[in-house]
């Protein structure tokens, strides 16, 4: 019973974490800002640590299982 919310959890933050690293990526290659009225590397830096944790607290939630 307690695995579905796991799961669940662990799957909202991959795909957050994810996305979010996706993201970035492509806008650091379109030489786009990931963020506007911030600096590039503040900005790159931020949602790269964002994203990250998000996959680390996702691999966490499935080693719960």
């Amino acid at each position: 019973m307690e695995s579905g919310p796991a799961i669940f959890t662990g799957s909202v933050f991959a795909l957050f974490g994810g996305g979010l690293l996706v993201w970035t990526a492509v806008r650091l290659r379109q030489r786009a800002p990931v963020a506007h009225g911030v600096s590039p590397v503040v900005s790159a830096t931020a949602a790269g640590l964002a994203g990250s944790a998000a996959v680390l607290l996702a691999v966490w939630c499935f080693t719960r299982l």
